[in-house]
């Protein structure tokens, strides 16, 4: 009998023990999304949804894409534009739909009836207005969380703040950080190799083909064409005036008459076609009677495949600036890219798909 009080001392000291444990304190987790909302989310999730442009590439990057239950039927479109349908396309593709997804699918309200069928756990939607996404929740009863990579077609550290919530959500904090740290490397090495390089000692370089609402030809091109940014090389479209993406003249291009001219693989077909019926306006272009054209594998495809600029600003260094990439040895490199961002080397499929990264286009050979 004596032992029976310190029988129950020790029962109630490990209950009180459980329930200081955090996790038993709070079963749900709080934070601030992307859009300044207070939100509230069950710890851990195990089924989650992941709508709008991105926001599905951003659950493989944190290796979750074993929790997601549906994906939208645009992902299931065009495979082999996005790196990340190329890596997992075979599981992903046997999920239900989440809905139409797509372009015009942003800052709308979704597809009620197909994600209550899908029971999710949480719900992460990029692009979507706060008001709205309060409304989505309100229907559902699930959690929203909206994300961010920022304005369409750059690189703003506003995708950062999305990897590290969405790490928090998911109780993946540590690859959400390994990462940053990924990027931020590469952008390191991309500034090392090429500090010394006087502006003065750098070619000048235009970008082609850059897709718009679909793909285009040689007109259309990027004043803060990412790659060309990281490596601070010459971008003679700046010239125009004008910023982002724009359609510029073909006598401008003429007058500019760039030392090195890349092209948007996304556009190759129609600058295939192009090339055919007007030879003598590029073979005016000192680029193409030098042989200095070269594809890059396109990035911007339901906003942007982070894994694929790095692998692009890889293949420019070593074109642009030969002596400070020659290390670099590029399937090797993308793949390692690839691996860690998708967990496949994939640079094979995507050299097939879209033409060799850093190699001449077929229509010149």
């Amino acid at each position: 009998m004596k032992a029976r009080p310190l029988f129950l001392f020790f029962v109630l000291f490990s209950i009180s023990q459980a329930f200081s444990n955090p996790c038993f304190a709070s079963p749900l987790l709080s934070a601030t999304d992307m859009v300044g909302r207070q939100i509230h989310v069950p710890r851990p999730p195990v089924r989650i949804l992941a709508l709008g442009p991105g926001a599905l590439r951003l659950m493989v990057y944190l290796q979750a894409q074993d929790q997601i239950v549906g994906v939208e039927d645009m992902e299931k479109q065009f495979p082999s534009t996005r790196p990340y349908w190329i890596a997992l396309g075979k599981k992903l593709e046997k999920l239900p739909s989440a809905g139409p997804g797509g372009p015009a699918a942003i800052n709308r309200e979704p597809d009620l009836e197909k994600i209550l069928a899908l029971k999710p756990d949480m719900i992460f939607i990029t692009y979507l207005d706060g008001d709205k996404a309060d409304n989505l929740q309100k229907k559902t009863g699930i959690p929203v969380v909206v994300l961010t990579y920022g304005p369409f077609g750059t690189f703003d550290e506003k995708v950062y703040d999305s990897i590290r919530l969405c790490g928090q959500l998911l109780e993946r904090q540590e690859r959400s950080e390994a990462i940053i740290r990924f990027m931020e490397k590469a952008r390191k090495d991309f500034s090392t190799r090429i500090r010394n390089i006087p502006d003065s000692a750098k070619p000048s370089v235009y970008v082609g083909g850059i897709g718009f609402r679909g793909t285009q030809g040689i007109e259309s091109t990027d004043t803060d064409y990412l790659p060309f940014e990281w490596l601070r090389a010459q971008n003679i479209a700046k010239q125009d005036g004008r910023k982002g993406r724009i359609f510029v003249d073909r006598e401008k291009i003429l007058r500019w008459n760039p030392d090195i001219i890349f092209l948007d693989a996304g556009g190759r077909h129609l600058m295939r076609r192009d090339y055919a019926r007007n030879t003598p306006f590029y073979q005016g272009l000192r680029s193409f009677k030098n042989r200095k054209i070269y594809l890059l594998h396109p990035f911007n495809w339901y906003v942007t495949n982070l894994e694929t600029v790095i692998a692009d600003t890889y293949a420019a260094g070593k074109i642009i600036y030969p002596r400070q990439f020659q290390d670099v040895h590029l399937d090797k490199k993308s793949d390692e890219i690839y691996t860690f961002f998708l967990g496949k080397p994939i640079s094979r499929t995507l050299n097939k798909n879209h033409g060799k990264n850093g190699g001449p286009p077929s229509f010149l050979k």
